[in-house]
This record gives structure tokens, sequence and C-alpha cells, in this order.
């Protein structure tokens, strides 16, 4: 606690430091104070401020080196830059985790290639983030996952589209180089089936019956070479309300059985195939002689 001397003591000081020409005394050294830090604080001081100046010296170096090696620029970053259009990047990259974007194009001048060590996958979402479609490339197949799958032409024209019914070629022809041909488990509809030239073509099957339909007609042509029907069993041509026309110079059925002569009158169930003037075949029962003549009114 100060006393009342101490007080005054103080307020003499004062007044002999304030005013000019007076005579009192001054007061002995030990009641001058030094303000300041001195000692080993001030040397600590110092050294905590030189600490601060090589860390800030420091930072700026290595923003700058960073700012060098990553070749940041205005415009973007390394071989990234930022455009109106979006984000143009030159060069190869690799994405560590998945990428988003709307739009991947490449320039005028080259083409885009995605490639991965395992796979490359493509997904497209809507709006509530489920994924309405995906093309994953694999190392051994390809698989895509959508309702509808379509490859159009450079034209806007639909090449190939498969759906959940049915799969429709849009060009205009189909060709199978396979030294096997093709293989149909069903039905095929098609308006021509044709080999290529000097190639022959083969309808064949194997366990079951081949069976061709058309409203309008079926037409088999062989232009420099031979038609050929084989079969296990029995071949039949049937037409419900037309004519069955075999329009040759020659017709010739060179296997047909030949039958024996039995007693007079009797043709042991032999028939004997006639020819009508305009084509038509029909059977008259054999005899000794021709028998056409006796059944010739069904040419009429």
């Amino acid at each position: 606690m100060k006393t009342s001397e101490d007080t005054e003591q103080m307020v003499r000081e004062q007044y002999t430091t304030t005013t000019p020409g007076t005579s009192l005394e001054r007061p002995k050294n030990e009641y001058v104070y030094k303000i300041g830090i001195y000692g080993w604080r001030k040397r600590c001081l110092y050294l905590f401020v030189l600490l601060l100046l090589i860390i800030l010296v420091v930072n700026f170096s290595l923003t700058i080196w960073i700012l060098k090696v990553m070749w940041f620029s205005p415009t973007g970053m390394g071989h990234l830059r930022v455009t109106k259009e979006g984000l143009r990047l030159e060069g190869e990259s690799e994405f560590l985790f998945p990428l988003y974007a709307k739009e991947i194009h490449s320039r005028v001048d080259s083409s885009l290639l995605l490639q991965s060590t395992h796979n490359v996958t493509v997904n497209a979402r809507n709006s509530n983030g489920e994924v309405t479609g995906r093309l994953n490339v694999g190392p051994k197949m390809v698989e895509f996952h959508g309702q509808q799958f379509q490859i159009n032409s450079k034209d806007g024209k639909p090449l190939f589209t498969v759906d959940e019914n049915e799969v429709v070629i849009g060009t205009d022809k189909l060709r199978v180089t396979g030294p096997e041909g093709a293989l149909f488990e069903h039905s095929v509809e098609t308006p021509l089936v044709k080999a290529e030239a000097f190639k022959q073509l083969r309808l064949e099957s194997p366990t079951r019956s081949l069976s061709m339909d058309a409203p309008r007609g079926i037409n088999i042509k062989a232009q420099a070479g031979n038609i050929e029907a084989l079969s296990q069993m029995d071949i039949k041509l049937h037409s419900s309300d037309g004519v069955l026309l075999l329009d040759a110079e020659t017709v010739r059925l060179p296997k047909l059985p030949e039958g024996t002569r039995g007693g007079s009158g009797i043709s042991q169930g032999l028939y004997e195939i006639c020819v009508c003037p305009d084509g038509k075949l029909y059977l008259s029962v054999a005899g000794i002689g021709s028998t056409c003549q006796e059944y010739s009114r069904v040419c009429q």
C-alpha cells in the first residue's frame, strides 16, 4: 500500500519534470523505472520474429514452386483450360475416381480414347440418380443394359436396333461371312436370301423341318448352277389354289420304279404318267399299251 509520503514524493517529481526553473532536487535513481523488454525476453522476441520471417519466406517460395510445377495460369492449370464451353483437357489424363460430365468429345483432328486396365463403364442416370443405361467394356465382353440399343449412321438412319421384343437391321444388305453361315433358332423374315458371287447358297435344318412361306409367292433362282432339294423322308410340293408349274426344256424322273406286266387286264396298281398339251400331268391306269388317250378328258 502506498502512503501519503509516497504520494507526495510522486507529485513533487511530476512538478519538477514539468515546471522549468524550479530548484527542487531531483529524485534519486532508485525512483526511476525503466519501461520495455530487456534481457532474455528481448532475445526470445527477436528469435520468434526471425522464425516467423523464415516461415513466411519458405511458404512464399513453396507457393511459387507449386504454381510453377502445376502450371497455374489465369486460364487454368496445366493441360486443363477453362473456356466458355467448359473444360478443355489436352494430352493423356488419368482419373482415379468416377468422372461426371454432360458431354465428352475430342478435338476435330483427333480421336477420343478411353482406356482402363480392367473395364470402362459409362452410366446414364435420371434426375433421381437411378441408372437408366449402362455400357460396360470389359476384357472379354461388351455389355449394355437399357431399354433399347441402337446404332445410327452419320445421316441418322437406324442401322441396328435391339430391344426386348425384336432385333431390327436397317441396312440394305446383311452379310454373313462365317464358314458355318448363320444359325437361327426361330423364324426369320426377309425379302431376299442370296449367296455371294461364285458361292453356294444352302438352307438346312438338321433336326427339324424347313418351311418357306410367302403371301405372294416364292421364287428360287440359280443363274449359273443347279438347285437341289435333299430330304431324308418326303419332299412335298403343294399348291392349294394354283398349279404346280415345271417350266423347262426337259423334265426327267430317272429313278421312277418300273412295273412288271402281269396277266392280261391286270394293272397290279401301276399307273402311267400322262402329259396334257398345256403341261398338266395326270395318272392313268397302266395297261398293255398306253392308256393316256382313254383318260385324255382330264386335259379338257
